[in-house]
């Protein structure tokens, strides 16, 4: 039997869901507003976990093929994944992504962004904070009933390419719901053919992850931490949306 290739929420399964989600993005704001200079990402890790429970979640990152953290903190060049430490010190000009996951009632949320800590960032980090958030909001905009995976992939690659940022082919977005990953791949980057059709109780995870420099990267010893290959730093948007006969709400928009 062929594996499915996407799924197809129930009514009673979005309810869930949009909860789950709702809480994740709460979630995300709080994580985000507690970021400081001066912090290791053990302690924004540990603020994180103590401010998913408040809200009566779970991390769901939290021992997830053996990921040691509550959520996902990476620094610059850490394109995604890693993993909070005492010794990493968060420092001016630093740009923090976060990556939050939250379970309730058996669903699960997923969401993430990048913020730039202290004051003004160069032209560069503006652009590539730009870019990658402009392009989930592209990746957004075409995720709707009848489009095709290419429309939306197209969408969020094009901005990319307008921001002349390396696009990262390795790690793409996800369906995402009842479990945290659930077909289909959702790719920051068209590829052959116009890929699944979009259709209504969809639920997908779209997360550019744009790099300043190439788009190739590389995993580090401990199997999570994501490098880029060139040492240039990244940015990581993502929203989770569901697709509506009408309309496409986007469930993280907190």
């Amino acid at each position: 039997m062929l594996k499915r290739k996407f799924i197809i929420h129930t009514p009673e399964e979005i309810a869930r869901i949009r909860v789950a989600a709702h809480l994740t993005a709460l979630a995300r704001d709080q994580i985000a507003a507690s970021i400081q200079e001066g912090m290791s990402t053990k302690e924004l890790d540990m603020i994180a976990g103590a401010i998913i429970r408040s809200l009566g979640g779970k991390p769901t990152f939290l021992g997830y093929g053996g990921f040691p953290a509550n959520i996902c903190i990476s620094l610059n060049d850490v394109v995604v994944h890693g993993i909070a430490s005492n010794s990493q010190i968060i420092q001016k000009g630093d740009i923090v992504s976060i990556d939050v996951g939250v379970t309730f009632d058996g669903a699960t949320g997923d969401t993430a962004l990048s913020v730039y800590v202290g004051g003004e960032p160069d032209a560069d980090n503006q652009r590539l904070l730009d870019g990658t958030r402009l392009a989930l909001e592209a990746g957004i905009a075409a995720a709707k009933n009848g489009n095709c995976m290419r429309d939306l992939s197209g969408a969020v690659e094009k901005v990319g390419q307008a921001h002349k940022l390396g696009i990262v082919r390795d790690f793409v977005g996800h369906g995402c719901g009842i479990r945290l990953h659930e077909p289909p791949d959702v790719p920051n980057f068209t590829t052959p053919g116009s890929g699944i059709k979009l259709l209504p109780g969809m639920v997908l995870a779209i997360e550019p992850m744009f790099n300043l420099g190439t788009y190739k990267v590389y995993v580090e010893k401990d199997n999570w931490t994501v490098r880029t290959a060139d040492g240039k730093r990244s940015a990581h948007f993502e929203h989770m949306v569901l697709i509506g006969e009408d309309q496409t709400e986007v469930l993280t928009r907190g």
